[in-house]
C-alpha cells in the first residue's frame, strides 16, 4: 500500500530545545542543529529525526499515570545485549541529568524507565541481538 506522506520527525515539546536536544545527542549520537531559539534537530545516526520545541508553560508528562497528564509516548534505546551493559548506560544516563522512574523486576522486564531533564520518559532496554 502506498503511503500518504513520509515520516519526518518525532517532536517534543520542552522548556529549552538546545539543552534537551544535547542530551540526546549525548545519549543516542549525532550533533544538535539550531534552526532557530524554538526549535532544534537531532538527526540520530541510523536512527530517527528528532525535534526539540520550546514551549513556555512547558509541564512534563507524570510518569505512571492514565488519568491526566500521563505519558504520551515515550523513546526506547538499545543499550545492549547484558545487565552489565544496562548498567553502564544507566550510569551515564544519570551522569547526563537523567533520573530513574522504574528500575524494578529485571526478571521479567527487559528494560528500565527514566526521565529527561524535561520530564519524558524514555527506556534503555536489554536487547538480545540475534
Amino acid at each position: 500500500m502506498a503511503s500518504v506522506a513520509r515520516f519526518r520527525n518525532v517532536v517534543l515539546d520542552c522548556p529549552d530545545p538546545y539543552a534537551l536536544a544535547a542530551f540526546y545527542a549525548a545519549v543516542a549520537g549525532g550533533t544538535p542543529q539550531v534552526e532557530d531559539e524554538d526549535w532544534v534537530v537531532l538527526r540520530v545516526p541510523d536512527g530517527p529525526r528528532l525535534g526539540f520545541q520550546r514551549v513556555e508553560g512547558y509541564s512534563p508528562p507524570e510518569w505512571p499515570r492514565a488519568d491526566r497528564n500521563g505519558q504520551q509516548f515515550h523513546l526506547d534505546f538499545d543499550a545492549g545485549r547484558t545487565w552489565a551493559e544496562i548498567d553502564a548506560a544507566h550510569e551515564r544516563v544519570l551522569a547526563l541529568g537523567a533520573r530513574p522512574l522504574d528500575l524494578e523486576d529485571r526478571e521479567t522486564k527487559d528494560f528500565q524507565v527514566y526521565a529527561d531533564p524535561a520530564g519524558h520518559p524514555f527506556c534503555l532496554c536489554r536487547i538480545d541481538h540475534p
